[in-house]
């Protein structure tokens, strides 16, 4: 049985292995001349506040300098994409392919009893996926890693930017790629086994994966802990918009996931801004720490609701447990349908 499922599987797995082989020379080729410049940054030897500014003027000159930004944003949508690609083309055909041929007559009047056979198909071909997935997901990580520090030590410059928990880091670093790819491939076999048809399990399972993909970090995520939440002066958040207030980092807690923050008064309540602070036009607009300054003094502080950043593993762990308990569920009703179904 094994070795028929490596036979039905054996195109898939090459062509796995020659993108890991494909992704990993891009990667081994711009990895020197990426650390070179790291090493060249001054970042490893600053301290206090030179280390944000060292930081910038390093991934400043990486998206000016051929072919970082492309590698890097190319790098992301690859392992992005990767579970759900697995889910469409190796889960979604694994059983509807066998009912759209005809072919599961025969194997299921073998010797090999149905549970055998699913069993086999379903472990082989999901570990596949899952090492392929973090394969990727560790070679990133390797290329990345002074792009990684630079981010953690303040710099922000487009595409070189966002922290450990922005939507496309979180989801393509640690442990989460695991569960994503169980799950998907999972889910592509589930949809197969109920729709009977390749193509059209294809489609069902993009969408019902992409869902999944919106779903967790808009909906799920931010509440698998209880935020916390602190309040501080505006210049202490490094607000950045003067229109909404919007504060870019946590006193006291450096990386953490700011979820939301708001302007409030000295009552603590939600605060309407003051017009004094910011006179309309064609009066000259006074600078951000005079608007900052003017606000204070009216006792506007800013309420700040985040996640710790020492909760990031604790997430990776939970979000990856929740994906795979799915992927779990997913073969269990493939056992069952299969089970319940006459030849």
């Amino acid at each position: 049985m094994t070795w028929l499922t490596w036979r039905q599987f054996r195109v898939q797995a090459l062509t796995a292995a020659a993108a890991l082989a494909v992704f990993a020379i891009l990667l081994a080729a711009t990895r020197p001349h990426l650390a070179s410049l790291y090493a060249a940054s001054g970042i490893t030897g600053c301290h206090g506040g030179a280390c944000g500014n060292a930081a910038s003027a390093f991934l400043a000159r990486l998206a000016t300098t051929s072919p970082y930004s492309v590698v890097y944003a190319l790098s992301i949508a690859v392992i992005l994409a990767a579970p759900a690609i697995i889910g469409i083309f190796w889960g979604a055909p694994l059983i509807a392919r066998e009912f759209e041929t005809g072919t599961y007559r025969l194997v299921w009047n073998q010797s090999v009893t149905r549970t055998q056979w699913l069993t086999v198909k379903l472990a082989l071909t999901g570990l596949a996926a899952m090492a392929v997935t973090e394969a990727l997901s560790l070679m990133q990580a390797w290329w990345a890693g002074p792009i990684g520090k630079a981010t953690g030590l303040g710099g922000s410059v487009a595409p070189f930017s966002g922290s450990r928990f922005s939507s496309w880091i979180f989801a393509t670093h640690g442990v989460t790629l695991l569960g994503y790819a169980a799950f998907g491939f999972a889910l592509g076999a589930a949809t197969g086994v109920v729709i009977r048809h390749v193509v059209p399990a294809m489609a069902v399972t993009l969408a019902i994966f992409a869902a999944s993909q919106v779903v967790m970090p808009l909906w799920v995520r931010p509440h698998l802990f209880p935020p916390d939440r602190t309040v501080a002066t505006l210049q202490s958040v490094q607000a950045d918009s003067m229109a909404t207030l919007a504060p870019t980092v946590v006193p006291g807690h450096p990386g953490a996931w700011i979820i939301s923050g708001e302007p409030i008064n000295a009552a603590g309540q939600p605060a309407a801004l003051p017009t004094s602070c910011a006179p309309l036009p064609p009066a000259k607009p006074p600078s951000i720490q005079a608007v900052w300054h003017c606000l204070g003094s009216h006792g506007i502080r800013e309420a700040v609701t985040y996640q710790p950043a020492s909760r990031y593993w604790p997430f990776q762990w939970i979000e990856t447990g929740i994906f795979l308990a799915l992927a779990l569920a997913l073969a269990g009703f493939c056992f069952w349908r299969l089970g319940r179904r006459r030849t």
